[in-house]
């Protein structure tokens, strides 16, 4: 670190110094993405081996001579490269504006002045502020902190957050347990700070260790499955273009149309469109999403969201509205107390970790006039194994100890209680009943903190060691409602195949109370308690047959959410906590809130603009449309590719010549992915949105069995009836094929789209529109100005009845042989 950075930036940037570091240094991204500039994304479209070795091939025509071969088939390359690229660009851009709105920040001086910047605008010599939840956004000396402590596992392998502190000696230090530095790729869990930023990108410790260690994601299923299938394609085209270049070499014809001839078959029978299709219609997907206030950052994960059969989420913001109501503040033997507010008051105000939406409502209250005088010494942080957090106050020559929390957990730090005035020792009898006045009021579906304090001795530093020996005060108590739509949408969320568990960190009766006013059963609630001797063998079992989880910690969520992952269901996770970062990675996806700190936002794969379940149910059902789509074009590929293949295996060993030139083929190919772009548009089945969708190989190769050999038959009745019927010439043969095989293959999607009635199912009119004019096209051509140039010719009438009669009855034929497949 350049010691001009740290010495001349103390007072922050100004906006263009901050322009001229960003140039000078990069984004601030430990492992910077790979951005391709609009022009090499487009080469590297025709640098694709089969469009290469289509181009030669037009080159060496064009040569020999064969000038409007050679026209054709740079146009179709050209024309279809330009729309793959098109479509790819065009959602690319729509989905990067949709993560631009939950990028993360942080809050910068700049100008004089604080302001929220995008992280990845961090530069070094920001000064850069800091509190509980945050990322640390890059490797920075502290300034000032004030009982800061910092998660910082991803560094260290440490699971319990050190403390941090500033250090009158300004120098940068790259090591991870320097005391004064913090970094990227850690979090602040409680505290706050101000810091000078010394690195960042690869040039922080995140981003070395990032860069050596940096692999591809996890593959989802979907790209997995996608993966398989474009394999499956490309090995059986590649055996039965070897096949046929073999045979057509064998039968002595013209070796470069033969070369032609294969080439533009694997490009016919290859799904070059799929990635295209597949990004087209997740982008979509997540536009659609986006007006339904669900952002997607990650596209892959669309799929799996519509797949979700378990979501387990907090009963808080889900069940409830999550905006806390101060109820009242009590003592020990539940009369309304104006000093244990006071004491609550005092422990919220000076508590610098996360703001919970119990501190708002206490802070909420007018300031109790016994709060004035209080100076803060120091803090004991929350955790989760205490659930509890102390201050320590001075107010003239006295200190205090204030600590609140669970009730459970304060009360077994209590020795005595408060009582007229005074104290008086907290017994076993005490302790009962102060215990079930807390019992009491979490039936009646209260959220309860305790509260306690005592004096303490002047010392500099005071921890949890401290937290003994307290005197109890009373109680807070808070009112969250059900929301009103809760138990309409929990039922519809049922009934389309989700099962909501509740996973909380609230104690069994609250919970209770609130899971019955929402419809869930809460009859047999599992303890946290219950879990720490069971084996995850039998947590799995547990945790598919339970609904509702109580007193959980973050690391009980984890296993929850592993067991049942390993039982097969694909898992959604809700959390919006710095304790909930685990378990958003851990579930098959990750959901929180805008408003949620940013540890949670950054591990999240689906951010809601609003939290609620009705949001998630209809971010749920866009999923499942998105993924619908998709297979309707994979399916599309297996009923036209596959039988196009075993129909050109046939033709080339059985016919004289070519059963279509090249230059057919590809515009015949260029027509039918025309066809197929709308696809993404296309309305989806209510019944297929009524359950989760998972990646089924064994449906696509059913369909690859059953409906490919349906086409191939008919190919084979059009080659007799051209043959032996109408004697055709080798043009017209061409040409009735060609018809022939480009309408059957593009209305077939009419009855592959959905697996009810296609008459009742109504496709959208982008599809209808783009089917029906292709299928037009390919029936003027014959007759066009270009037909003598496409090597076609025109088609007598009596063809045309046989094309209506052969058309309807594969239509109906694929239709019977669908309805069969979905019965099975």
């Amino acid at each position: 670190m350049e010691e001009k950075i740290l010495a001349d930036s103390a007072n922050g940037l100004t906006s263009v110094e901050a322009e001229a570091r960003l140039a000078a240094h990069g984004l601030n991204e430990p492992v910077p993405l790979r951005h391709q500039s609009t022009l090499v994304a487009l080469l590297q479209l025709f640098l694709n081996p089969l469009a290469v070795i289509l181009l030669l091939a037009a080159a060496v025509s064009g040569f020999l001579g064969q000038v409007v071969d050679a026209a054709i088939i740079i146009t179709i390359v050209i024309l279809g490269n330009l729309i793959n690229f098109f479509q790819t660009y065009r959602s690319q851009k729509a989905v990067e504006r949709l993560r631009e709105q939950v990028m993360a920040t942080a809050t910068v001086l700049r100008d004089g002045k604080w302001q929220e910047v995008p992280q990845r605008n961090v530069v070094p010599g920001d000064v850069i502020r800091l509190s509980a939840g945050d990322l640390v956004p890059a490797d920075s000396l502290l300034l000032e902190a004030k009982d800061l402590h910092v998660q910082q596992a991803a560094l260290t392998g440490e699971s319990l957050p050190v403390e941090k502190q500033a250090s009158a000696e300004k120098r940068a230090d790259t090591r991870p347990d320097s005391p004064h530095m913090v970094f990227m790729g850690t979090n602040v869990v409680s505290g706050t700070a101000t810091a000078l930023v010394a690195a960042t990108g690869r040039d922080t410790a995140f981003g070395n260790i990032a860069e050596r260690l940096s692999v591809r994601p996890e593959e989802t299923e979907f790209e997995r499955g996608i993966r398989q299938f474009g394999g499956l394609i490309l090995k059986t085209v590649f055996f039965l273009v070897l096949f046929l270049l073999v045979v057509s070499i064998g039968m002595h014809r013209n070796a470069l149309e033969s070369l032609l001839f294969a080439v533009a078959l694997a490009v016919g029978l290859t799904p070059e469109f799929l990635p295209m299709i597949t990004s087209v219609t997740l982008a979509q997907g997540a536009v659609r999403m986006a007006r339904k206030k669900v952002i997607v950052k990650h596209l892959a994960s669309i799929q799996n969201f519509g797949s979700i059969d378990v979501l387990c989420s907090d009963k808080t913001g889900t069940l409830t509205s999550g905006s806390m109501k101060l109820d009242r503040a009590v003592d020990w033997d539940g009369k309304d107390s104006e000093h244990v507010l006071t004491l609550a008051f005092l422990n919220s105000r000076f508590d610098t970790g996360i703001r919970s939406p119990l501190d708002a409502a206490i802070l909420e209250r007018p300031c109790p006039p016994a709060d004035e005088g209080y100076e803060k010494l120091d803090e004991i942080p929350f955790d989760f194994e205490r659930r509890m957090i102390s201050i320590v106050v001075r107010k003239d020559e006295s200190r205090w100890l204030i600590a609140k929390g669970a009730p459970e957990s304060v009360l077994a730090a209590c020795t005595t209680y408060e009582s007229g005035g005074g104290e008086a020792p907290l017994d076993a009898a005490g302790k009962a009943a102060c215990d079930g006045r807390f019992q009491e009021f979490s039936r009646q579906g209260f959220r309860v903190l305790g509260v306690a304090s005592k004096k303490v001795d002047a010392r500099t530093a005071y921890s949890k060691d401290d937290e003994t020996g307290l005197c109890f005060a009373g109680y807070v108590t808070f009112f969250d409602p059900p929301l009103p739509e809760a138990a309409e949408t929990l039922a519809e969320m049922r009934r389309d195949g989700v099962e909501v568990k509740i996973v909380t960190g609230d104690n069994e009766l609250v919970t209770r109370y609130i899971c019955e006013q929402v419809g869930l059963d809460g009859s047999a609630i599992v303890l946290g308690d219950d879990l720490e001797d069971m084996t995850d063998p039998a947590l799995g079992h547990v945790a598919e047959t339970a609904t509702v989880f109580a007193r959980v910690s973050p690391a009980q969520k984890n296993r929850i959410i592993l067991a049942l992952k390993h039982r097969g269901h694909v898992l959604g996770y809700m959390g919006d906590g710095i304790n909930d970062a685990p378990s958003l990675h851990a579930a098959d996806v990750g959901i929180s809130v805008a408003s949620a700190v940013d540890v949670a936002r950054d591990a999240a794969d689906i951010i809601l603009v609003e939290p609620g379940l009705k949001v998630l149910h209809a971010g749920i059902i866009e999923g499942r449309k998105a993924f619908g789509n998709v297979m309707k074009y994979l399916l599309m590929g297996t009923s036209s590719n596959f039988g196009n293949m075993f129909s050109m295996a046939g033709a080339s060993v059985l016919l004289p010549f070519l059963p279509m030139l090249p230059a057919q083929i590809l515009l015949n190919n260029f027509l039918y992915d025309i066809a197929q772009i709308t696809i993404p548009t296309d309305n989806v089945d209510p019944s297929y949105l009524v359950g989760p969708q998972r990646w089924k190989i064994s449906t696509i190769r059913n369909f690859m069995i059953l409906i490919g050999p349906i086409s191939s038959i008919y190919d084979f009745l059009t080659f007799y009836f051209l043959l032996r019927v109408m004697h055709a010439s080798e043009p017209l043969f061409h040409t009735g094929w060609f018809v022939e095989s480009l309408a059957t293959q593009t209305l077939v999607v009419f009855i592959i789209r959905t697996t009810g009635n296609p008459l009742k199912s109504r496709a959208s009119w982008q599809l209808t529109t783009t089917v029906i004019a292709i299928v037009v096209i390919g029936l003027v051509l014959p007759f066009s100005p270009l037909a003598a140039k496409l090597g076609f010719t025109p088609l007598p009438g009596s063809y045309f009845l046989f094309l209506a009669a052969a058309t309807g009855t594969y239509l109906l034929l694929v239709e019977w042989a669908k309805r069969r497949l979905f019965r099975t």
